[in-house]
């Protein structure tokens, strides 16, 4: 909206909103919150500040939850999503502590070790032959028709 009345300043406010369908006042109380903004807005820079600060002194360590605490420790009153929400705004973020799931690189360059045990490709297998069960060591008995038992 500003940007077209900036292009084209012989228009007029009054002609652009009502061509745009705008109540006046919502154009004017825009206006008027760019000047002066409200006390929320006011707050959320002055928190922002707070938590850059403590941020930068943990050495870009803290996340949301400790800087939560810190600031209830100074005597700030601050809702936790609050912070997490004027993080995520800021671009800050804490370190994880939880590790990631990395694995050993082979160095495709270095020499293998030798095999000591002499072992072969071929491996015995894990699954008993077709037709075989792997429960030989039962025996196979009837039922008995008084208990329902084997």
């Amino acid at each position: 909206m500003r940007a077209l009345l900036d292009e084209h300043p012989h228009l007029g406010v009054e002609p652009v909103l009502r061509e745009q369908h705008i109540p006046s006042s919502t154009y004017y109380r825009w206006r008027q919150a760019e000047k002066n903004p409200c006390e929320r807005i006011r707050r959320d820079a002055e928190l922002t500040g707070q938590i850059r600060q403590i941020h930068q002194d943990s050495g870009g360590i803290y996340g949301s939850p400790r800087i939560h605490a810190v600031l209830g420790r100074e005597g700030v009153h601050v809702g936790r999503k609050r912070v997490e929400r004027l993080m995520r705004q800021a671009g800050l973020a804490g370190i994880s502590p939880r590790r990631s799931k990395d694995f050993t690189r082979r160095d495709p360059d270095a020499d293998l070790a030798p095999d000591l045990r002499s072992r072969s490709d071929t491996r015995r297998p894990t699954r008993p032959p077709a037709g075989q069960t792997g429960r030989s060591h039962r025996i196979n008995r009837q039922r008995s028709p008084l208990t329902n038992r084997g």
